[in-house]
């Protein structure tokens, strides 16, 4: 599968699956040995079991009502990067995270690693730029 189709795919299921908290969809994108870096100083999650166990712990206090990908950049090599947002409520208490994945794609189109940079913050906040149309 060619880069840019994976990475619309990825970003495309991902808007989907975040809403819905539907960790089965979002695992459909990675392969069996993939990498998951959360963050720059939390180890990773290596395989999809590792993968599933962090995302339905992430989603377990979540209720979000509103998930937003940017398109994604292609560059080399199978790498694709895409801004996020996502606004939600943690026990009734409004916040907004916003960030970035970089992501490597396998010839079949599957993720084989990502990576996230992502901050949060109280309340519902709009970019206050439109670099990627968030």
């Amino acid at each position: 599968m060619d880069t840019r189709e994976a990475a619309e795919r990825f970003v495309r299921v991902w808007e989907r699956g975040w809403a819905a908290h539907d960790v089965d969809a979002l695992l459909d994108l990675y392969a069996g040995d993939c990498v998951h870096r959360s963050m720059p100083f939390r180890e990773p999650h290596r395989g999809r079991a590792e993968l599933a166990a962090y995302l339905s712990w992430s989603f377990e206090r979540e209720r979000v009502t509103d998930v937003r990908f940017s398109p994604p950049v292609v560059g080399q090599d199978g790498i694709a990067v895409a801004e996020f947002r996502v606004l939600s409520e943690e026990d009734g208490v409004p916040s907004t995270l916003a960030g970035c994945v970089f992501v490597r794609f396998d010839a079949d189109g599957l993720a084989v690693e990502t990576r996230d940079y992502w901050h949060d913050t109280d309340g519902h906040r709009e970019p206050e730029d439109k670099l990627f149309l968030l």
